[in-house]
């Protein structure tokens, strides 16, 4: 693992097609923040990212407090969300372009039934987006129910007995007592799910190809690196590329650290 880091390190500072190399210094870091291109990937390595997150850590953590109140049924429900994370994403995105399909597509099917407008989904920059977010929160909702669920099983019971003799209703001590306590939690969810989503590429690969189509709609960082190093044979590019997304999942590391010090 040691060599790749360096070599990709080095070759950052030459022009380099796997063969000829040709000393560049910053010219290639300067080329990649300059390309309309990366920024694309940018923006929508971002937007999936955001939204992802928006959506399946607030819906997980609620799903994670219905299966806690329950008397029965919590490991049939816990292995039921679960099953989805543990899925290859491969498949998963496989599946899903027969889930979006505009014709064939159970997504469309559904909205028909109910009255609702359908879409071609994979076909339009904007739908292709919430498309991979859809994609997303799927697969990694069962993870924060997961956790969630864990977590909230180590909140003392005093503190709803407490709340309960005081008058609290379900309401306020979920909202009082639950969601304090799972601050920290939240903070792992949201720093540990940014780390994630800067580096994802498989799933929008599969649903947009090498260029991340339409219109690179589904374009991501990872797939930038990808593009310019295997698909143009620019190694220079891809590796510096590849070390200013090491810089940005650093500072969530670094920031992830400090967080975890602090007392929430």
């Amino acid at each position: 693992m040691i060599y790749p880091i360096f070599e990709a390190f080095r070759i950052s500072f030459f022009m380099s097609n796997g063969t000829v190399e040709k000393w560049v210094g910053l010219k290639n870091y300067s080329q990649v923040l300059q390309s309309k291109t990366f920024w694309k990937a940018v923006y929508n390595t971002f937007f999936i990212g955001f939204f992802q997150l928006a959506i399946s850590i607030p819906l997980g953590f609620t799903l994670a407090s219905l299966i806690n109140g329950l008397k029965w049924g919590k490991d049939f429900f816990k292995s039921l969300f679960f099953i989805p994370y543990i899925t290859s994403i491969v498949a998963a995105a496989m599946v899903f372009m027969y889930v979006l399909h505009p014709e064939m597509g159970i997504l469309n099917f559904i909205l028909a039934k109910v009255g609702l407008p359908t879409s071609t989904w994979l076909a339009q920059p904007q739908t292709a987006r919430w498309g991979a977010v859809v994609l997303a929160v799927w697969h990694e909702l069962g993870f924060v129910v997961v956790i969630s669920l864990a977590n909230l099983q180590t909140i003392p019971r005093q503190l709803y007995e407490a709340a309960e003799i005081d008058g609290a209703n379900r309401f306020q001590k979920w909202l009082y007592i639950t969601i304090p306590k799972m601050k920290s939690t939240f903070a792992f969810f949201i720093v540990m799910g940014w780390i994630a989503s800067l580096q994802r590429f498989s799933e929008t690969y599969i649903l947009g190809g090498l260029q991340g189509s339409p219109m690179r709609s589904l374009y991501t960082i990872v797939g930038f690196i990808y593009e310019r190093g295997f698909g143009g044979n620019e190694y220079g590019i891809a590796s510096a590329a590849a070390y200013i997304l090491f810089m940005m999942i650093l500072v969530f590391t670094l920031f992830n650290i400090k967080l975890s010090k602090l007392k929430v």
